[in-house]
């Protein structure tokens, strides 16, 4: 008993260390990344309650033109890195990611086909293009589910990695011919949107975003444990009391959604899934209850980087997001194996 108190203890001072550091880190970034752009603002002066909003400049240069999309990049990267340490629990592979099941590929298509064919709708206050990109996501979602109760003593790996590839090949051919059939001006609207962007102007597709994701960290919230055992085998969770399929199914459909909307708002942000989660294990180790709530906060505060970087490097160009987090990745992750290896 003694033992596993001081054991519980150590967990718990540990999180408490981990959330304390983690969390100091986002919300540093939350608080910072609005004060910096083109145009220089003050804290003191957004907050100035002397004078009216309408004629406050800097009030609205921070609420309406930066915070919203700090906000998106904090929701986006949380969610990135999350999916990426589930779907790396799951599949027992370090090279998971949350477009491995073909989720990001279906997001992706349904906003190219909501582009390509100019459907102009609303549904809640979001527009066509993140509604059909979140639909997207969904279709993908019931293919990969319906591979995963193929066996119903539990999900098969190789299959949904198999599938996974699979799908995502069929979903880029059919984004292939997509833009074959489009004209130059939607062509290019569905270039800039598959090199990803947080160019998120209102609080509406922020809160549309936020429903799913609440769903799924709901989802993430019931794994910790269970994806310790799970990361070392189905049979040996089994033997320990897990009830592997239920376990699967809430970890996928739970990394699926969050996939989905985190797409659905920015658009394919790359590297952020499969590199957050190895950085942090790094840091903290393999627990998953470390794992989770670090590489949610690191993931908002990587992101909210590298949105800072895409909006002020070319000023008063802004680059796309998906282009930094792929060159700030790729070497990182490079790094990663390096070092494994």
């Amino acid at each position: 008993m003694r033992v596993n108190e001081r054991s519980t203890s150590g967990v718990h001072r540990r999180l408490v260390f981990t959330l304390g550091g983690f969390g100091a880190l986002a919300l540093a970034a939350v608080l910072f990344a609005p004060l910096v752009g083109g145009t220089s603002i003050s804290l003191a002066q957004v907050f100035d309650r002397s004078q009216p909003y309408g004629s406050n400049i800097d009030a609205q240069i921070f609420f309406v033109a930066r915070l919203p999309r700090v906000l998106a990049a904090a929701l986006v990267g949380s969610s990135l890195a999350l999916a990426g340490v589930v779907f790396q629990a799951l599949l027992r592979n370090p090279l998971a990611s949350p477009d491995t099941l073909g989720v990001s590929a279906g997001a992706s298509l349904g906003a190219m086909l909501a582009i390509t064919f100019n459907a102009d709708f609303t549904l809640f206050g979001l527009s066509s293009v993140p509604l059909a990109s979140f639909a997207g996501s969904l279709a993908a979602l019931a293919i990969v589910y319906g591979l995963s109760v193929v066996r119903r003593s539990g999900t098969s790996t190789l299959v949904l990695l198999l599938g996974g590839v699979t799908l995502t090949a069929l979903l880029s051919a059919v984004m292939g011919f997509v833009q074959f059939v489009a004209d130059f001006t939607q062509t290019f609207r569905n270039v800039r949107w598959m090199m990803g962007s947080l160019d998120v102007a209102s609080y509406g597709p922020i809160a549309g975003a936020l429903v799913p994701t609440l769903l799924s960290w709901a989802g993430f919230a019931l794994l910790p444990r269970v994806l310790d055992l799970m990361s070392v085998g189905s049979e040996s969770a089994a033997s320990r009391g897990v009830d592997v399929v239920r376990t699967e199914r809430i970890a996928l459909v739970s990394a699926s959604l969050a996939t989905g909307a985190a797409v659905s708002l920015a658009g394919p942000v790359p590297f952020i899934g499969i590199v957050v989660p190895h950085l942090v294990r790094i840091v903290v180790g393999a627990d998953h209850r470390l794992v989770l709530p670090a590489s949610a906060l690191f993931g908002a505060a990587l992101l909210i980087a590298c949105d800072l970087v895409a909006r002020t490097a070319l000023a008063p160009l802004e680059l796309p997001v998906g282009i930094v987090t792929a060159l700030l990745g790729g070497p990182v992750f490079l790094w990663l194996l390096f070092k494994r290896a």
